[in-house]
This record gives structure tokens, C-alpha cells and sequence, in this order.
């Protein structure tokens, strides 16, 4: 039985946002009948500047610092994040107190005219925020035009499927897409070797202070496989030192008991790309993040600092 009886959550206000609080909430109920779960809508720099583009909007925290400030105020207990969205570097005094199993990490293109990665007509215009996408898609297909994409994932649907739209394709997280119910508008799902995701891409985290009646309330949904490689995925990352803003990709995945940890670092162009991989035996999270920073120390002996720096 948990030490905590009331839960407090705070989450963005997005359906996706919503939609993974309430996932968060039903777990815990299953576990814990007993609990007495409550949530709050708090805004985030990120919901309300909607017409500027992500790294310039500042990376770090964009779609967090409010919740966070609201978890420090004790204002509520936890805060809901899609993991992808957190800083490498956790704030004073909170920590993420469970991840759960993480859901299909890879991204999905929506054309309305049903188009492939493969099929998109030379120049095709193909809306994204992500750098890290970008830089993917111009390094597979230099022809293609990406153009900046802001909303939450209902209004980039409409944008990409509206027949006067100025996007031939846009690409979205899987995983949101699937959450929602809107895996109809798939077109196809980018294959990892074509479109390698976000460090922690799929993955929800539960973000909550340092205390342990918290921890313990927690734990009952953490998934331990899902924690081990994401914690080598960003690591990493936090080895390139870099954030959300730069075209660094990262997937690990156990495989007969050994974690795969693949990285990849494009130039903001396409024009050139550093993959790296990495496997050995990871018993618990200090190891994989030994694991991420030692695949960082050799992507940035391949040059990819230089290729972090470049500007589009």
C-alpha cells in the first residue's frame, strides 16, 4: 500500500498531454484503488508562443519549466511530460519518479495524397518542428523542402490533410498519433534505419520532488527495461551537450539481455550524418548511462560537435 494517499497532477493542456495524464492516473488506480488522484491544466511557454519556431523559441524547458516551478511550489505532486521533452539536466530537488513502458518509438509521415517517404514528388514541402527530423529527412531526400509545423497534433493533422495546405507531408511521433486514436492518417510508419527518433521518443515521464512517500507511490508503474535504455539514449544526448534544439537522434533496445544503443548526429543540412552503436550488458541505470556517454565520447571523436554547430 502506498505511503501517499492524494496524488496531485499538473499537465499541459493538449488532448495528447490529457490523454497521457489520465494513462498515468488509470495505472496507478489499478495498482492502488486507494489513491485519490487529481490533475490540473497548467500552460507552458511552449502552448502559448505557437507561431515562432522551437529553437528559437529556447529548447531547454520550453514545454516543462512551468510545471516544474508548479512541483516546487508543492503546488501539485506530478507533472506529466512526454520523456522526449525533458532537459537532460533534472532540476534541484525533483527527479522522474516512474516511466512506464514505452510505446512505439518511431515516426510517422501524413500525406493527403498518401505518399511515402519514397514517393513524395521532387520538392515536395514536408512540415516538421523538430530539427532532428529535418536534418533526417534532407540527408534521405535533399530535395525535399521542410517547413516549420507549430500546434498541437489535431491542428497539424488538419494542416497536413487541408487540400489548399501548404504541406505535401508532415511527420509526428507514432506513438501520439496512436495514443489519440489517429492512426488512420498514417501514410506510412518511417522505418528506424530511415528516421532514427528522439532520445526517449515514446516514452511518458513522471516527474515529481525528491520525496519518498512520492517515490514509493510511483514505482508500482515504472518499467525498468524502458528506464535502462532511455537513460542510455539521453545520456548520449547530455554527452553531445546538446538539447531538444539539435539534430541528435538515439534508440536503445535489449536484446538477449544486452542494450543496443544506436546514435546518430546530422548536420543541420542533411549533408552529412554520424551514426555510432554500442552493446554490452546493463544491470542497472548507472551502467546505461555509462553506456550513452561512452557512445558520446566517440560520435564527438567522429567530429560531431562540428556538425552540432553548423547552421542551416
Amino acid at each position: 500500500m502506498s505511503a501517499a494517499k492524494t496524488l496531485r497532477f499538473g499537465t499541459r493542456g493538449s488532448d495528447l498531454a490529457l490523454w497521457q495524464t489520465r494513462h498515468i492516473m488509470v495505472l496507478l488506480q489499478e495498482t492502488d484503488p486507494s489513491l485519490r488522484l487529481e490533475y490540473e491544466i497548467i500552460k507552458t511557454r511552449g502552448d502559448q508562443i505557437l507561431h515562432t519556431p522551437l529553437p528559437m523559441v529556447g529548447g531547454k524547458g520550453v514545454f516543462t519549466a512551468e510545471l516544474e516551478s508548479a512541483l516546487h511550489e508543492k503546488r501539485i505532486d506530478c507533472a506529466v511530460h512526454s520523456l522526449k521533452d525533458l532537459p537532460t539536466e533534472p532540476p534541484d530537488g525533483l527527479i522522474v519518479g516512474a516511466i512506464p513502458e514505452r510505446a512505439n518509438p518511431g515516426d510517422a509521415l501524413i500525406s493527403r495524397r498518401e505518399y511515402s517517404l519514397a514517393t513524395l514528388p521532387n520538392g515536395a514541402r514536408v512540415g516538421t518542428s523538430s530539427t532532428r527530423r529535418a536534418a533526417q529527412l534532407r540527408h534521405l531526400r535533399p530535395d525535399l523542402k521542410t517547413i516549420d509545423i507549430r500546434g498541437n497534433v489535431d491542428t497539424r493533422i488538419q494542416k497536413a490533410l487541408a487540400a489548399d495546405g501548404d504541406y505535401d507531408a508532415i511527420v509526428l511521433a507514432y506513438a501520439g498519433l496512436e495514443r489519440l486514436g489517429r492512426l488512420d492518417v498514417v501514410s506510412e510508419l518511417l522505418d528506424l534505419e530511415a528516421m532514427l527518433p528522439a532520445p526517449g521518443q515514446g516514452a511518458i515521464a513522471v516527474q515529481t520532488r525528491n520525496e519518498l512517500p512520492l517515490l514509493e507511490a510511483l514505482h508500482i508503474i515504472h518499467h525498468q527495461d524502458t528506464a535502462l535504455a532511455i537513460t542510455a539514449e539521453r545520456a548520449f544526448l547530455a554527452g553531445l551537450g546538446g538539447g531538444c534544439s539539435v539534430p541528435v537522434a538515439a534508440y536503445a533496445q535489449l536484446q538477449e539481455n544486452k542494450l543496443v544503443l544506436r546514435g546518430r548526429v546530422s548536420a543541420p543540412d542533411g549533408t552529412q550524418q554520424i551514426d555510432v552503436t554500442i552493446t554490452a550488458v546493463v544491470d542497472d541505470e548507472q551502467a546505461a548511462f555509462a553506456l550513452g556517454a561512452t557512445l558520446a565520447e566517440e560520435a564527438l571523436e567522429k567530429g560531431a560537435k562540428g556538425l552540432m554547430e553548423q547552421r542551416q
